[in-house]
C-alpha cells in the first residue's frame, strides 16, 4: 500500500505509520552516508584525526 493511499483512507493508524516509514528511510539514508563517510575517512588513512583518537599501527 502507498504512502499517498494511506493518507487518503484517514484513520487514527495512517498518519503515525506514515510517519514511522518516512523515519525509517531517514535512518537508512543516514546509514548509508555514515557508512560512505566512515569509508572515505578509513580509505585516506586516518588523516585528520585529532590525537588521542589515532589507532595504533599493530
Amino acid at each position: 500500500m502507498s504512502e499517498e493511499s494511506v493518507s487518503q483512507q484517514g484513520g487514527a493508524g495512517a498518519r503515525p505509520q506514515g510517519l514511522l516509514q518516512q523515519m525509517e528511510e531517514l535512518m537508512a539514508a543516514l546509514n548509508a552516508d555514515l557508512s560512505a563517510l566512515d569509508a572515505d575517512l578509513q580509505s585516506a588513512g586516518g588523516a585528520g584525526r585529532p590525537n588521542g583518537e589515532e589507532r595504533p599501527d599493530s
